[in-house]
């Protein structure tokens, strides 16, 4: 019987934005957004949403959901799963977000799910690319009690279960897990595929179904942060460069070593 696979996925920053134009607001203690360079759907997400459609190919998965919180979302960017192939969209829209951690958007994703209801699978991005901290999947498993199984590369569904290729330094391993459970998708699963002329003229006659946070029984109490961050600031170097030179090659290098016996480094 074909499973529901739920996919959470995320608004963020272009990775590729240059550094001159990324700013923060340090009363704010906040990114600012890059201007004229629109954000995209994180680049993990999107390996989970074809990790969904490769099992969809597969004739294992009846529906695919994807879930995303935040606010001040752009349509044409978060509509790229539907094009890819997924079913629908549901957009937790709520400005509070804006100072969620990942302990409040983990909590806010949970009781998501448990309003969509019927889920086998919950898929997400190994990591986001703008904090990296790969805090919130872990935190959702946690939450609706599903064991978690992190960085697959390949996803089989068997039986009642699931068998997950897991990305290792020096390989992978297998690993099996009952339904439900959660899966973190890696890069190693391949290039998320392309949307269609006829998924992108599909998903832009659907309407994503936007929720607050009240809407999924949220009050601010349940979303206080756990995680206080006093300062954001981007890195300053300083450093300073000596070039040591010589009559040639062999020379230089032997300079090079008594500047560094100098400074006690060999």
């Amino acid at each position: 019987m074909p499973i529901n696979v739920i996919v959470c996925v995320k608004q963020v920053m272009d990775p590729e934005t240059p550094a001159s134009a990324f700013n923060i607001d340090a009363d704010a203690k906040s990114v600012m957004a890059a201007p004229g360079i629109p954000p995209v759907v994180n680049g993990f997400d999107e390996n989970a949403v074809e990790a969904a459609l490769k099992l969809k190919d597969n004739g294992d998965v009846g529906k695919i959901s994807v879930i995303s919180i935040g606010s001040g979302f752009v349509m044409d960017v978060m509509k790229k799963p539907l094009s890819m192939g997924a079913d629908e969209l549901i957009l937790i829209d709520d400005e509070a977000t804006q100072d969620f951690d990942a302990y409040a958007t983990a909590t806010a994703l949970t009781e998501a799910i448990k309003k969509v209801g019927e889920y086998d699978l919950v898929l997400c991005g190994r990591q986001a690319s703008d904090w990296d901290q790969a805090h919130v999947p872990l935190g959702v498993a946690e939450m609706l009690g599903l064991p978690c199984i992190t960085l697959a590369q390949k996803i089989e569904v068997v039986d009642d279960g699931i068998v997950v290729q897991r990305v290792l330094t020096d390989g992978y391993e297998v690993v099996e897990a009952p339904l439900p459970a959660l899966v973190t998708v890696s890069n190693e699963l391949g290039e998320p595929r392309y949307p269609t002329l006829r998924g992108i003229m599909t998903a832009s006659r659907k309407r994503p179904t936007n929720w607050s946070a009240a809407d999924v029984g949220l009050d601010a109490g349940a979303l206080a942060p756990k995680l206080t961050l006093t300062e954001l600031y981007i890195p300053v170097s300083d450093n300073q460069v000596e070039v040591i030179e010589g009559e040639d090659d062999a020379d230089a290098g032997r300079n090079l070593a008594l500047r560094l016996r100098e400074e006690k480094l060999i």
